[in-house]
Formats: structure tokens, C-alpha cells, sequence
């Protein structure tokens, strides 16, 4: 297996919970996480090691490293012959490595389609051509897949089995030690360390500005252990540092407790959306990265709770959109007093849960009996 970043490291540990099920005895090894390793998953590299974003330099000065590793794993898989290969999402690193397998007779299996619907559909033959299966985290993707041919299996997303229909606001807060009356903005600008580059200097600016009008709000963010330090610099270079509550982990505690989340594009959106949350999403990144993603986009929403309700129910301010200033009147128009901004937060949480209901599975289950019939074929 090979999960390359945090949210391929939670999704393998889940999966593993319902292969080491079906197989008691089963060994499992090659790049993973904490997660992975307390599932007793032999992590012969460590997934950040493979934590990379964009395009240009931010890609190109960890190219060679990547490689190396990827080479190595290849060498290492082709001499040993497991019974399978699972790539956890990654698909810049896993399609690659599949292929090669695959074409010396292992069985492959790629867990989370590469989103060919949002972006870069020329990807849907290498697809074709690395994988024996897919396994689908969103309900309309394997009757896209099998109209290239690709074999699929929808089993839910394990996140939604894992958060509550209706989280415990009052427990979260009172493990952060918060009072149950308090407002409250959870910050998550992102779990690499390019995000943080990126959107966390400007995420504490806009905070300083929600907090000139809202003066009694609290702010809480969830940072990613290696990244805490940056997180710490960003917030004193705002001017922030004393007014941010800054926390190891615990996003899914955070988001139980908040009440609007400022949050970069990525999974953890999705997360904010199965907690019911309102949000404002944003993304920056280099720009020649931009100048290319931009192209490659085909459809007019970024952030995945807006394109699974195909509907811009949150803000999406993306690149040089996402100014302090922008970003701060989003977060307080889900902040207003108003009867029509409470309308507005029920018709989304109405939305969020029927998104929940949808994407909920018995995931773990379903994967694993995926990938028996893939051995079985």
C-alpha cells in the first residue's frame, strides 16, 4: 500500500480495519502513516514523504527524492510479488508505480478515483491502463469509469461513517476548553507545508479584521504537528498570535465545536461539510501552478462540498480572489443576526446532511470485499 499524504493515511487506516477483518493473518507494508502503523502497517517510508503540491518548483525540488523512493518501492514489490497493490489516492505517485506492476502480473487497486470529472481527463487511459480496479469514494463515479472500460466499485466514504449525523457541539468545545456560548471560527489553512505558505499569513489577516467588528469571537486552529511552528510564525507575523487558539490536530474536534470554519480546499472541507458546518473555502498557490490548474478545470466549483451538491452553497475565493479583506465579509455574512443568514445556515445544513446519508457506507467492508473478488478474477 502507499498512501502519500494525512487524508490517504486516515482513508488506509480504515480500509486496513476491514482487510486485517477478513484477514487476520495478512501482512501489509510499503509508505504510510501514524494511522497505517497502529494498524500494524510495515511503513517502509514515511507518507510526508511524498507530501508535495502544485506544479513548477514547489514540485520539481522534490522530484528527484520522489522518484528515487518510488524506483526503490517498484525494485523492492517486483522482487517480493504481493497478492496486491493499493494506492491510496496520490495519483501523480501511484498510477505510475500501478502500471509498471501491473504489467508484471499484480493484481493493482486504486482507492479514491483520481478526480477525472473535476480536472485533467486525459488521465482517464492511464487509469485504464494501471489499475484492475477502483475504488470509489463518490456515488456517480463507477458509471463514469465503466464508460472508459475501468472496472469500479462505489463504498462510500469511509469519513462519513467516522463523523457523527449530528455532532456534540458542547463535548468539543468543553475538551478545548471553551464555553458553550462562545462563537466561534475554527482556521484550517491546509496540512502541507506549501498550504501554510500560502493561505495562513492571509487566513489570521482576515481574522484580525472578523474580530475589529466581532470583538468577543474565538479563534481555533487545528494544526498539522510538523507544521505548527509555521502556523505559530504566520499568526505572529498578523499581529494574531494571542488571540489564536493553536492546537495538535484534533481538526474533527475543532469542527464539531465551531461555528464557521475559514478552510483551504481540500478534503478537510468535506470533513467541515459532514459536520454541518458553514465555511468559506479558499485556495492560493504559486502561479505557474494556477496558470495550470486553471486550464485543466472542468467544472466551476473547487471546494468538494460545492461539487457534490453541484451548487455554490459556500464561498469559494480562490488565488487573487482570497484577499484578507474578501475573505473576512465572507466569514461574517455566515456571522449576521439576521433571519435570512439562519435560513441560509439551515437550507446548507439540510443540504450537508442529506450529502452525509448519501455518501454513508459500510465502507471498510465493501472495500475489502472489492478487493477479494479483484484477487479472486
Amino acid at each position: 500500500m502507499v498512501a502519500g499524504e494525512t487524508s490517504g493515511d486516515l482513508l488506509a487506516g480504515l480500509l486496513l480495519d476491514g482487510l486485517r477483518e477478513r484477514w487476520p493473518d495478512m501482512s501489509c507494508a510499503g509508505i504510510g502513516g501514524p494511522q497505517m502503523r497502529l494498524r500494524g502497517f510495515d511503513a517502509w517510508w514515511p507518507h510526508d514523504k511524498l507530501s508535495v503540491h502544485g506544479y513548477g518548483w514547489e514540485v520539481l525540488r522534490r522530484y528527484r527524492e520522489i522518484v528515487g523512493i518510488r524506483n526503490q518501492l517498484k525494485a523492492r514489490l517486483l522482487q517480493q510479488h504481493p497478492h496486491v497493490f493499493v494506492g491510496i489516492d496520490a495519483p501523480d505517485f501511484n498510477l505510475d508505480l500501478e502500471a509498471a506492476l501491473k504489467a508484471q502480473g499484480i493484481k493493482t487497486v486504486h482507492f479514491v478515483s483520481p478526480s477525472v470529472w473535476a480536472w485533467r481527463p486525459e488521465r482517464i487511459e492511464k487509469i485504464r491502463r494501471s489499475v484492475d480496479h477502483v475504488l470509489c469514494i463518490f456515488p456517480f463515479e463507477p458509471a463514469l469509469l465503466a464508460q472508459h472500460g475501468i472496472q469500479a466499485t462505489y463504498v462510500g466514504h469511509p469519513l462519513a461513517n467516522v463523523i457523527p449525523i449530528v455532532a456534540d457541539r458542547a463535548a468539543a468545545r468543553e475538551r478545548l476548553g471553551m464555553e458553550a456560548d462562545d462563537q466561534v471560527i475554527a482556521i484550517l489553512p491546509g496540512s502541507r507545508e506549501s498550504e501554510i505558505k500560502h493561505l495562513a499569513l492571509r487566513f489570521f489577516q482576515a481574522a484580525a479584521l472578523v474580530k475589529q467588528v466581532k470583538k468577543a469571537i474565538k479563534f481555533i486552529v487545528p494544526a498539522v504537528p510538523a507544521l505548527k511552528a509555521q502556523i505559530e510564525e504566520a499568526a505572529r507575523a498578523s499581529g494574531m498570535l494571542n488571540h489564536l487558539q493553536i492546537v495538535a490536530g484534533q481538526s474533527h474536534t475543532v469542527l464539531a465545536a465551531c461555528d464557521v470554519t475559514l478552510i483551504a480546499s481540500g478534503t478537510a472541507t468535506l470533513e467541515a461539510a459532514l459536520f454541518k458546518r458553514p465555511m468559506v473555502i479558499a485556495y492560493r498557490m504559486g502561479w505557474l501552478s494556477w496558470q495550470i490548474m486553471r486550464r485543466k478545470r472542468l467544472q466551476p466549483w473547487v471546494g468538494l462540498p460545492n461539487i457534490l451538491c453541484r451548487d455554490f452553497v459556500v464561498p469559494e475565493l480562490l488565488q487573487d480572489a482570497a484577499t484578507p479583506r474578501a475573505l473576512a465579509d465572507a466569514v461574517l455574512s455566515w456571522l449576521d443576526d439576521s433571519a435570512a443568514a439562519a435560513a441560509r445556515i439551515a437550507s446548507l445544513q439540510k443540504k450537508f446532511s442529506d450529502l452525509h446519508l448519501e455518501l454513508q457506507r459500510d465502507t471498510s467492508h465493501l472495500a475489502a470485499h472489492a478487493i477479494q473478488q479483484v484477487l479472486e478474477s
